[in-house]
């Protein structure tokens, strides 16, 4: 459903740590803006919520509530320098913005 890089694994760890967030999953959830596009959120969160699925790659615990799952199925979370700065980027094909990286 979601993979997480490498990258993004070792961020999301570092990120657990200085949060004092160690051993909590972290949220992802998308909401739908009004052009159709999506926004993503994501955060610790200690919390289930009905309807909610965990799924863990690369080590990574997460949890995705149900109306975000149909619109995450084959997204993958990296952590990748843009413009000079490391940064968290979602790689989601149904996104209808998305566009795949040119080669």
């Amino acid at each position: 459903m979601i993979t997480v890089t490498p990258a993004a694994a070792t961020q999301v760890r570092t990120a657990s740590v200085q949060g004092n967030a160690i051993g909590l999953p972290l949220r992802i959830a998308i909401q739908k803006k009004p052009d159709g596009g999506f926004h993503y959120l994501m955060g610790f969160d200690d919390q289930s919520k009905d309807g909610d699925q965990t799924i863990e790659s690369a080590g990574v615990v997460l949890v995705v509530d149900a109306a975000s799952q149909p619109l995450v199925a084959g997204m993958t979370l990296d952590y990748v320098e843009i413009d000079g700065k490391l940064e968290f980027v979602f790689v989601n094909p149904n996104d209808p913005n998305y566009r795949a990286p040119q080669v």
